[in-house]
């Protein structure tokens, strides 16, 4: 869907329907010179209580019969303006576009008068607009009958082009990144996702790909055990995006396990197909990759993808079998289905020869998750605070929202081994920080934040901006965190 912004009067606009976005309570005020034009339609509607501009997604329809320029008018309901922020004005664009679509209409258009008289930016409302319109169609012989959305014109006196080309490209980040997690584990083995992260090579991305054997040479045992029942060879990806001279980076760490069957710990099989989603935290560190080398961020910017399968197989890794990390740790593997953690620990140990002044892993880790908070927030934790509260000024800004889970010291106990330094379990008691202590472990004295995704990298139904399947988490989020950190 291709954005612009005109400073075009709304009934000069040739349209096949122009949003009128409304507060509940405040009628058609802002548009009085479009409601006489259409002999009072548009208030009356509102007068009759057919419409009354809540925020329940419904948006009214009004054929304006060639009495100004829109074809039609949508009429979209925002609820009331002291419940209204910027997630709101992304799900209103999202909403706006989708019913545009349903209409068929090709080309549409969009007032800000209310957005400038409640201080809005448009480019959320054309970011959720344009996250709205994703569908994954490659695996489809036929497609919806054409019906899509193929441009979108913002009516503003305001110069928005750089802001709406930074939500386009944004928007396409978080496409590309659903993508990748939608695409069968067939269709993206390792090798495939490494293939993909060389694409971004060039002058401003360096990337580099360890195979197995020199994997085994660096001492990555444990990212190693896991990979050691599929046929398809590990790649261990490393992306470089350094444009700013003299500055520690930041290291983004995104599990990429392209299939978790579970291992010899074999997974039930309700619901198995889903765990091509388990490379969603790498997913989202390319996509961030994308957005900031596409965007010329002056950002510094380690990227971290362990990928590889998680199979049973004649060669695969047993419960019992101890590990040795590549920073020498051991590790008792009590349970081949808690690999991320396997792989995750080499690729911190790895990420720390950068010095990085920040460390961030987002993975799809834990079941329990989303028992803790089921599909509503990324559970977050770390051993920085000031990090900490930097993600989560990032989560305000997105709406990609984090919540904080203790690292008491007691939780170390539980990861205790009689026979290695540590085990890759602690059980089902308090797994979701377990986890996550496991990796505290490993990231040391430097600054670290942890992110489970496991409850919030896959929707089963569609939301105003986010379609059913892979939702892309993580994306705007880390490239809002990393701003943080440069102070952008």
């Amino acid at each position: 869907m291709k954005v612009l912004s005109k400073d075009i009067n709304e009934p000069d606009c040739e349209c096949g329907a122009l949003v009128l976005p409304c507060f509940e309570g405040e009628g058609i005020k802002f548009y009085e010179d479009i409601d006489r034009a259409l002999d009072g339609v548009p208030s009356g509607i509102f007068e009759s209580g057919e419409f009354r501009a809540k925020a329940d997604g419904k948006s009214y329809v009004v054929q304006t019969f060639g009495k100004i320029k829109p074809a039609r008018l949508l009429l979209l309901g925002l609820g009331k303006r002291d419940a209204f922020g910027r997630d709101r004005l992304r799900q209103a664009g999202g909403r706006a576009a989708s019913a545009l679509k349903g209409l068929g209409i090709k080309e549409g258009a969009v007032s800000t008068r209310l957005m400038a008289d409640a201080d809005l930016d448009p480019a959320d409302f054309v970011e959720g607009a344009l996250l709205s319109q994703y569908r994954f169609g490659a695996y489809r012989k036929e497609e919806n009958g054409g019906r899509e959305l193929e441009g979108l014109t913002v009516l503003t006196k305001e110069d928005l082009e750089a802001r709406i080309g930074r939500a386009g490209i944004i928007a396409g980040a978080v496409k590309f990144a659903r993508d990748l997690v939608n695409t069968p584990a067939n269709d993206m083995t390792p090798l495939v996702l490494a293939r993909t992260a060389m694409q971004f090579a060039g002058e401003s991305v360096k990337v580099t790909v360890i195979e197995k054997d020199e994997a085994e040479k660096l001492g990555m045992g444990a990212y190693l055990s896991v990979a050691r029942g599929s046929l398809e060879p590990p790649m261990f990806i490393v992306l470089s995006y350094l444009p700013v001279k003299d500055s520690a980076p930041v290291a983004l760490i995104g599990k990429s396990i392209t299939f978790d069957s579970g291992g010899i710990s074999l997974k039930p099989s309700d619901g198995m197909e889903k765990m091509k989603y388990d490379m969603a935290g790498g997913a989202a560190v390319l996509g961030v990759i994308k957005a900031a080398s596409e965007m010329k961020m002056p950002v510094n910017i380690i990227a971290v993808l362990p990928a590889t399968e998680n199979l049973p197989g004649g060669h695969a890794t047993r419960p019992g079998d101890v590990a040795r990390t590549v920073e020498g740790k051991t590790v008792e593997i009590i349970n081949t289905d808690a690999e991320g953690r396997l792989v995750l620990a080499d690729a911190i140990g790895y990420s720390k020869r950068f010095n990085p002044k920040a460390m961030v892993d987002i993975a799809t880790l834990t079941g329990a998750c989303s028992i803790a908070l089921g599909n509503e927030a990324i559970a977050m934790m770390g051993n920085d605070e000031q990090l900490i509260g930097r993600m989560k000024a990032a989560s305000d800004e997105t709406a990609e929202r984090v919540w904080q889970m203790p690292l008491y010291e007691e939780y170390g106990e539980y990861i205790k081994s009689d026979i290695a330094d540590l085990k890759n379990t602690g059980g089902r008691s308090g797994s979701l920080v377990t986890a996550a202590y496991f990796l505290k472990e490993f990231a040391g004295k430097t600054p670290w934040v942890h992110l489970d995704i496991a409850s919030t990298a896959w929707t089963d139904k569609d939301k105003p901006y986010i379609p059913k399947g892979a939702t892309g988490i993580g994306v705007r989020l880390l490239l809002e965190f990393v701003r943080g950190v440069f102070a952008l």
